[in-house]
């Protein structure tokens, strides 16, 4: 019998607010979310520095980091909602070395993901906030880096461009839950998924009937699939 749980610092890194919270071995939450907004400019170091902040009020052993951009091996190669200095950066190893303690990173989406997915057959997640995020899972295994968010969807646009928030601010809730309805028909036909799993902020714009295999996750579900970056 151990004397302690292995606790796990979950991170998510956002365009609009970086948050933390600490999990159990089995996923439980053992603090409430602890959130502050993301730095401007959101270059790598300050944003480090937000996290180790907001580390130094919690006790854990290791450290979960969801990052919204493409991520191979703990290392960033995209950020459109951040800066280009995340481009190649070791978020991985940086965030180790300040924090003293194991981590591991991945997308923001597929970590959303981790936390919401049933494992039964072929499940999505989108991911409507600064950007538009994009997971995909075979019966809970991870497809990473598989970036929807910037494939072409219509009018010569992206997914991000046409649901992503700077689209939701320019033409309004109705238009954009239009969109919304178009992209869950598209990425269905694409996929064929057995369910989709819409996260993030802007959620709580959605005012039409979802179908019957789409669900909405609440946010915390992007901290919660932390765990789940140590199941080896």
């Amino acid at each position: 019998m151990t004397d302690k749980t292995l606790r796990t610092l979950a991170v998510d890194i956002g365009g609009s607010g970086v948050k933390v919270m600490v999990l159990d071995e089995k996923g439980n939450p053992l603090t409430e979310r602890d959130r502050v907004k993301t730095p401007k400019p959101p270059k790598p170091e300050p944003i480090l520095d937000a996290i180790a902040s907001l580390a130094s009020k919690q006790t854990f052993d290791r450290v979960s980091v969801g990052f919204p951009g493409v991520v191979k091996e703990g290392v960033t190669y995209t950020a459109v909602n951040l800066d280009p200095d995340w481009h190649e950066f070791d978020l991985a190893t940086a965030l180790s070395q300040r924090l003293e303690k194991p981590v591991r990173a991945v997308n923001d989406a597929d970590m959303q993901g981790l936390g919401a997915v049933s494992s039964q057959g072929v499940e999505a997640v989108i991911t409507l906030g600064t950007g538009f995020g994009f997971g995909l899972f075979l019966r809970g295994q991870l497809v990473p880096n598989v970036e929807m968010g910037h494939h072409r969807f219509r009018k010569g646009e992206t997914y991000e461009e046409q649901l992503g928030r700077a689209a939701l601010d320019k033409i309004g809730k109705k238009r954009w839950n239009n969109r919304l309805k178009r992209a869950i028909a598209s990425l269905e036909h694409l996929l064929n998924y057995d369910t989709l799993y819409i996260g993030g902020g802007e959620t709580k714009h959605i005012d039409f009937e979802l179908p019957a295999n789409v669900k909405i996750v609440p946010n915390v579900s992007g901290l919660l699939g932390g765990i789940a970056l140590w199941k080896d």
